[in-house]
């Protein structure tokens, strides 16, 4: 019997059981993900805007438009998209470990182990706003291992983990100070606007590390959300069910830190997104699942969609983790006073 709610597609001898709300809205977050990409590449300054701009994304013919589009704001895009991929499946992974919806690599202290990482990567260097991409995940694994030495383990909910890595972030976001207080002014102005989350002056080559961590990541944290959702019946159901609940757990948490590790790393810390990515995708999805992939494709939509606002709304560009930091406030909010944490 097929249950409610899936189809069941045969071929060849081969049976797949496919939900049928979580396809749509992956295949309708596909579809705003490219039109993100299209706004994002049509604003801008100068005459490369609108539908020249988005033209040139398929024709050569305006070279300078092509050039444009296609060597400036298009590798932006894909960088700042990898980026809020990879926040909003950590996003998920947390929320799920510490089964709260305000459980974020934020709150426990990952982000920050992560921008201090790279932080320190580019001391006494003229880097500027662009540190060592692998500075990040190392930062914050050192901040996960720190997180999980002082709670004594992962626990059986994950709300452990999460009181100690609230701690632990206002500690570490005071070493974010001193060295940014250790610069001189021009180094420490570019430090600081990286540390509000900036995309300026990311290409191709910066967005390659993330890009292949979500290839490698993506598909084993797929995987391990049907392990996850086994959690919710409690460990003993789970363990009959032939899960490892410790195993699953570190797993999952090891998944989510190398993920926010790597948008910290290209990205800096781009605030909300991986808090407001996870209850969009559970909201469309259903909250019976573990929806990573969703949680992912909505991830990069919104922070396309914020950088593209940051550019748009006057001559000085706003950062885009600004942007996030103002919607996500209003958005936290709402999900305070209108949904169970």
């Amino acid at each position: 019997m097929r249950p409610p709610g899936t189809l069941l597609l045969r071929a060849r001898g081969v049976s797949l059981l496919l939900p049928v709300r979580p396809v749509l809205v992956t295949a309708a977050l596909c579809l705003a993900l490219f039109a993100s990409c299209a706004l994002s590449v049509a604003v801008g300054n100068g005459h490369t805007t609108g539908m020249r701009a988005v033209a040139a994304l398929f024709t050569a013919e305006d070279v300078g438009a092509w050039r444009i589009v296609n060597l400036l704001r298009l590798p932006r895009f894909v960088a700042g998209a990898l980026a809020g991929a990879a926040l909003g499946a950590a996003g998920c992974l947390i929320q799920t470990l510490a089964r709260n919806r305000l459980a974020t690599p934020d709150l426990v202290g990952v982000t920050d182990g992560a921008t201090v990482g790279v932080l320190l990567s580019v001391l006494g260097t003229s880097a500027g706003t662009l540190g060592a991409w692998w500075a990040g995940p190392a930062g914050a694994m050192a901040a996960a291992a720190l997180v999980m030495l002082l709670a004594g383990g992962l626990g059986t909910t994950g709300y452990r983990i999460l009181v100690v890595g609230v701690g632990l972030s206002v500690a570490i976001d005071s070493i974010t100070e001193l060295v940014l207080a250790r610069q001189n002014l021009h180094a420490a102005q570019g430090l600081l606007t990286w540390t509000l989350g900036y995309l300026n002056g990311r290409d191709y080559a910066s967005a390659l590390p993330v890009l292949i961590g979500l290839a490698v990541l993506i598909p084993v944290a797929v995987l391990c959300s049907a392990r996850l959702r086994a959690l919710h019946f409690g460990d003993d159901t789970a363990s009959t069910l032939g899960v490892s609940p410790g195993a699953t757990r570190a797993l999952a948490l090891l998944i989510a830190v190398l993920l926010a590790g790597l948008a910290v790393g290209v990205a800096g810390p781009i605030a909300f997104v991986a808090m407001a990515a996870p209850v969009l995708a559970s909201y469309m999805s259903g909250r019976s699942r573990v929806p990573v992939l969703v949680a992912a494709l909505a991830g990069a939509v919104l922070v396309s969609l914020a950088d593209t606002l940051g550019r748009g709304l006057g001559e000085v560009e706003i950062p885009v983790g600004v942007l996030t930091s103002l919607l996500g406030g209003p958005f936290l909010l709402w999900v305070l006073l209108t949904r169970k944490v």
